[in-house]
Order: C-alpha cells, then structure tokens, then sequence
C-alpha cells in the first residue's frame, strides 16, 4: 500500500515540475494550487518533495528540479524577501540543507548558514524567546511565541554541530523549555500561541491564531509539537523533549475520529460540516516515526505508537489520497489552512503533501527527511 502511494505521488510531482515551473506552490482553491515567486513561508515544502523524490527514485529529474529551488532561495536570501518571520527553518532545511545532506554540495551548507543567522536574529534577548512573526517591538505580535516553531530550531541546532558556535544552540533550548512550559498545556494539549510582555519577558496568555478558540486545541499545532519536541530530543538528549513529545503523540492520537484523519480542531464542534486537517494527521504521522526511533525496545508506548502510525497513515491513504486521480496536483484531500479566517479551509495543502510523503518513505525505505543528517 505505501509504494503504490509513493508512485503515485511521484507521477503527480513528474507532472507538478512541468505545471509549476519557476513558481512555488503554497495552498489550493477549486484543487488547483495557489502559486507563487519564492514569497511564502511554505515554499520549502516543495523542495522537499523534489528531493524526496530522489532520493527515494534516483530519477535526476526530482534533483535537477531542487537544484532550481535552492538556486531561488539562494536569491531570497541574499535579497532578504519575506523573512521576517520564524519559518525560516521550515523554508531552508528542506532546500539547501537537504541539498547538502545529500550532495554534500558545500555552497548549499553556506546558505543554509546564513539562514541559520537570519533566524537567530529574532531572538529577543529582554524576553528570552524567538519572536515568531512581524518586526521587533510590533504592537501585536513583538511577544508572541507560536507551537510551530518547534520545526524551525532543528536549523539553530544544525548550525551548531557545523559550526561550534554555541550561541546557536542556546536560542534553541531556551526557546524550546520556554515552549514546553508555556504551550504544552497539563492535560497534554497544546495552545497555538503564547504571548509574553516584550520589555520583562513575564509570561501573559496563552491564545490562538488558527484553531477554534484561545483555549482549544488545533490539531496541527499538537502535531508540530510531536514532531519538534521529538527533534529537539534528537539534537540535546534531554528527556523532558522526549516525554514531552510522547504526551503530545498520546493526546493527538487517542481523539482519532472513526476514519482516522483529524478534524481541524480537538474541540471543534463535530458534525458533517465540520473541517478536517488531513495535513495535521500527515505530520503527526512523521513526527511519530521520529518519535518511535528514539525509544527503547521494550517502551510502554512503542506498541501504541505503531498502531496509531499504521491507522492514521492507512486513513489517509484510503480516504483522502488523491490515488487514481491522476490530475490531481496535490497527495491528500481535506487539508485546511485557516478555518476560521475562511483561507483554503478544505484544501490541497503542500506541508500536507510534504508529511505525508515523508512518512511514506520513511515507512518503505526509512528515508527520514532533513531535520537532522
């Protein structure tokens, strides 16, 4: 079942490289995919499925058409357009890093460097937190830490292992303990957001951008912190990561619905209107295949998680693949972007896509992706 939806997420991208070009593709309207010039914080995602595919197929038409990805990253960088923001990480680990990890190609490392340096230069040394959006001292956003970007430190803790320079990785674990204290919630759920007084740094709410309410739980922020928690064990060894990021995976996955693909949001009120995140199901899905790699054998959650795995990834294949649609430009149906704000609420997504074919691959042929090499 996975190699079948592994082809024919390849065949899709064969196709995708031709349709899309130059462009990137972010989110879909009337399953055709938005794209756009290297301008969105999404943008590394399809990089990543070019060179998953590879390195999953050998075939040098994935390769040729990363290299043209990194190339255009390599001219935002050095043109500084749209990165202000904290998914930096997000856009050059899955380009140029993974250029790197697999070519070795030492100009790709360079750029993945210099990007390292961009992120680390919204750390916010009064708060002691990596601002996730907007200018420094923005009204609204200057003392807001978001669960996503426990995806983007695996860049900071890479660059320290390539360069020696600690003041990498101490961002990344002050903001890490700081989002475990304040994101992931006593229950094992997780808030969006956080906000904290950018002048003392002292914590003030927790809250939400895209989920249901400030107090609920969006199903794809619980899924970043698996992932991320899971990574952040991988890079430091501190077991609180590794505890953390098992309680998060138990929470997710004991609210399957009957199909095994979320909804948009835990507390979202449930009838047969009510969204789905099938990207949310696709990165809890990896972020638990990273998970189960740092566990013992004999692990009171090991059988647990392979389960949860073998059902979340079977519903996705099953019932929201796009297998046997061959004109279909995206992997999975029923992604939403921003439910609430009404942006691409029932959506081909391309992190969505992205996860999906990271899980796949890993499962087939433990191909792990490009957090860490």
């Amino acid at each position: 079942m996975w190699k079948q939806a592994i082809e024919d997420a390849l065949q899709k991208t064969k196709v995708n490289i031709e349709r899309f070009g130059d462009l990137f593709p972010h989110v879909s309207e009337n399953d055709v995919y938005h794209l756009n010039p290297n301008t969105d914080w999404t943008d590394g995602f399809w990089s990543g499925i070019l060179w998953l595919g590879y390195e999953y197929s050998g075939d040098k038409a994935f390769q040729q058409a990363a290299q043209k990805t990194v190339e255009s990253f390599k001219r935002r960088l050095e043109n500084n357009v749209a990165l202000d923001h904290h998914d930096i990480g997000f856009l050059y680990s899955l380009s140029s890093k993974a250029q790197w990890i697999i070519e070795k190609d030492e100009a790709a490392k360079q750029l993945t460097l210099q990007a390292a340096d961009v992120l680390v230069k919204r750390w916010r040394p009064k708060g002691q937190y990596i601002q996730a959006w907007g200018p420094e001292g923005d009204k609204e956003n200057g003392g807001r830490i978001i669960i996503d970007c426990m995806m983007n430190l695996p860049l900071l803790y890479w660059a320290y292992e390539q360069t020696g320079d600690v003041k990498y990785k101490e961002v990344a674990v002050i903001h890490a303990d700081l989002s475990r204290r304040y994101l992931v919630r006593g229950d094992d759920s997780s808030f969006h957001t956080f906000y904290f007084d950018q002048e003392s740094g002292e914590p003030l709410h927790g809250g939400t951008h895209q989920g249901y309410q400030d107090g609920s739980t969006w199903t794809r922020g619980q899924a970043w912190g698996i992932y991320g928690f899971a990574l952040s064990y991988y890079y430091t060894k501190n077991p609180l990561y590794l505890e953390t990021s098992k309680r998060l995976a138990r929470y997710f996955f004991d609210r399957l619905p009957q199909d095994d693909v979320v909804y948009w949001d835990f507390n979202a009120p449930v009838n047969a209107e009510t969204n789905r995140d099938s990207s949310a199901s696709a990165i809890a899905s990896a972020g638990a295949l990273e998970l189960l790699e740092h566990l013992a054998a004999d692990d009171a959650d090991r059988a647990y998680l392979e389960n949860a795995i073998q059902r979340s990834m079977t519903g996705l294949v099953k019932s929201y693949a796009t297998i046997g649609k061959p004109d279909a430009q995206g992997f999975i149906e029923r992604g939403s972007y921003h439910v609430r704000g009404g942006s691409a609420p029932d959506d081909y997504m391309i992190w969505g896509d992205y996860y999906y074919l990271e899980a796949l691959v890993r499962m087939e042929k433990g191909i792990k992706g490009y957090w860490y090499e």
